[in-house]
């Protein structure tokens, strides 16, 4: 069964003997990888709508993993049983995925390992998780088509980043690499841009957009 570049990334930094909550798991593309390319993996495949899941079930069953994935239909953190220690969502904007976090939020201090694929707002997510307990394990990028996407792992614990860690990402400022150079790159076009458009009485906006910018240019230049 075929799987996007994403979910086989995320897949792939799953670690073995996991329980996978899969939120917002679409077709279970992502379930039936796990538990057929890695050891000892168990999940269960969940989705606030119907239409997802009767996919989700067909495909499963084609496969014959009834036994290794299970298929609930919920909201968010409402599918978690005591079992799970990995949960996973990827392809939501940032803030909804703090929203999920925040409105279940005793659920969501019982997960050992959150990977997160945020399709916007990284910062915001970061923030969030590391003001609540936990801190950034990984950081990878992935290229899907011509979209660069973060994926962020992060454990229980604290640890303390500044702000030049929040905004890149303190793995990744380690790590940089091609994907890094052309995800900034487009990131610092795009302010070039905002600074253009911005009224010029946005001191404020003017300010902090002028700042990432040259943020941005000693991280990929150095």
């Amino acid at each position: 069964m075929k799987i996007n570049a994403r979910l086989k990334k995320i897949g792939d930094l799953v670690e073995a003997n996991s329980f996978c909550l899969d939120i917002g798991c679409d077709h279970a593309l992502l379930d039936i990888y796990l538990v057929t390319q890695k050891k000892n993996i168990k999940a269960i495949a969940s989705d606030i709508a119907e239409g997802p899941l009767e996919h989700a079930r067909k495909n499963i069953k084609r496969e014959r993993l009834e036994n290794e994935i299970e298929v609930r239909l919920g909201d968010g953190l409402s599918t978690y049983s005591d079992e799970v220690n990995t949960a996973i969502i990827s392809g939501m904007g940032g803030r909804t995925i703090i929203g999920i976090c925040k409105n279940n939020y005793k659920t969501f201090k019982k997960i050992d390992t959150y990977i997160l694929s945020p399709n916007n707002y990284q910062e915001d997510v970061k923030r969030f998780m590391c003001q609540n307990g936990y801190y950034i394990e990984n950081e990878e990028f992935v290229k899907e088509n011509k979209f660069i996407y973060q994926i962020l792992i992060f454990k229980k614990g604290k640890r303390k980043y500044t702000k030049k860690e929040y905004f890149f990402g303190p793995v990744f400022l380690i790590k940089k690499g091609p994907l890094f150079r052309e995800y900034y790159e487009r990131e610092m076009k795009s302010r070039e841009i905002l600074l253009q458009l911005l009224p010029k009485n946005y001191y404020l906006k003017r300010y902090t957009t002028k700042k990432e910018i040259k943020m941005i240019k000693n991280e990929i230049e150095d």
